[in-house]
């Protein structure tokens, strides 16, 4: 509720200089239906769920020959941008001059460390579809780069905006939805799993001491131990599941949620960060969800044991 609340104030206070001053916004990578639908929300001022502050102004086109999903939807969703009088960039440093931040959305994770320092190049503070990264080595090499030159980044899942009004005193949850696993990725719950996973933490937030994973052909399920002794689980569902979450809460009956899988409260986040450089999400916050997800892979790996997350993150 406490951070519910504190974005609520953060949109009251902003969105008047907003109106004022729409920020302009470049798209790396045009293979995602993120990058169509984050277009209409922002572009289309007469969209019913429309959020103001901001525009598309440029795009990169990018994409992946290496995955389908890219291959196979690139031209459709170019196409529809184009269509949305986007204009296109050959590279992501033509982007620089035109825009006030980057959103890059590119589904494919292997090209995150390539993009990602590119888009440092443009001194402009960048938002990361997720995944962040395509593994956690390579979430904290691409943390520790955008540091050491000082550019305001976050990443999150519309999925920890959907949780985050239910009560953050539970001393345990339940959150579930599908579990596709991603093709070729290295993490593989880096596709579909971390919206579940970034789910828990807009309820519970940060600071899991471990992880075991249970693997069947149609279900994972993560149970997750806090430092403080609260638990959560995590149950995946394949080919499809609704999104949902359960609190509970002692002498209180248990809460249960439908999740909702709106974009709007994500690019409102977004908007308030490019504003004003402060992320919403903090690197330690989305290294500890890859720490999560590469610590449940190795439990999958070796009979669902516990496995114990890493005590620090690199001093980030």
């Amino acid at each position: 509720m406490k951070r519910t609340l504190r974005l609520t104030l953060l949109l009251c206070s902003f969105v008047p200089s907003l109106a004022a001053q729409s920020l302009r916004l470049g798209i790396i990578g045009t293979d995602s239906s993120h990058a169509v639908e984050f277009t209409r929300l922002l572009n289309n001022a007469s969209a019913q769920d429309h959020v103001p502050g901001a525009t598309i102004v440029a795009a990169y086109r990018g994409g992946s020959p290496r995955l389908a999903m890219s291959r196979d939807r690139i031209e459709k969703f170019t196409q529809q941008l184009e269509q949305s009088s986007v204009p296109f960039v050959p590279s992501i440093s033509d982007l620089c001059p035109r825009v006030d931040g980057l959103l890059l959305l590119s589904v494919d994770p292997e090209l995150r460390p390539t993009e990602f320092q590119q888009a440092i190049a443009c001194s402009k503070p960048v938002f990361i579809d997720k995944p962040f990264a395509p593994s956690l080595d390579d979430a904290l090499q691409m943390a520790k780069l955008a540091r050491d030159h000082h550019t305001a980044w976050f990443s999150a899942s519309a999925l920890r905006y959907a949780a985050t009004d239910l009560p953050h005193d539970a001393i345990s949850a339940e959150v579930w939805g599908p579990g596709n696993l991603g093709e070729n990725y290295r993490l593989d719950l880096a596709w579909y799993g971390i919206h579940s996973i970034e789910a828990l933490y807009g309820i519970f937030g940060p600071g899991v001491q471990s992880v075991a994973r249970a693997h069947t052909a149609q279900t994972d399920v993560l149970t997750m131990i806090w430092h403080d002794g609260r638990t959560g689980t995590i149950r995946l569902v394949r080919p499809n599941e609704p999104f949902g979450a359960e609190v509970f809460r002692p002498d209180h009956p248990p809460i249960q949620k439908a999740l909702s899988t709106s974009y709007v409260p994500l690019v409102q986040a977004i908007i308030i960060f490019m504003q004003t450089g402060q992320p919403p999400v903090s690197a330690v916050e989305t290294l500890e969800i890859f720490a999560v997800m590469d610590a449940s892979q190795r439990s999958e790996q070796e009979n669902g044991r516990q496995v114990m997350l890493p005590t620090t993150n690199d001093g980030l």
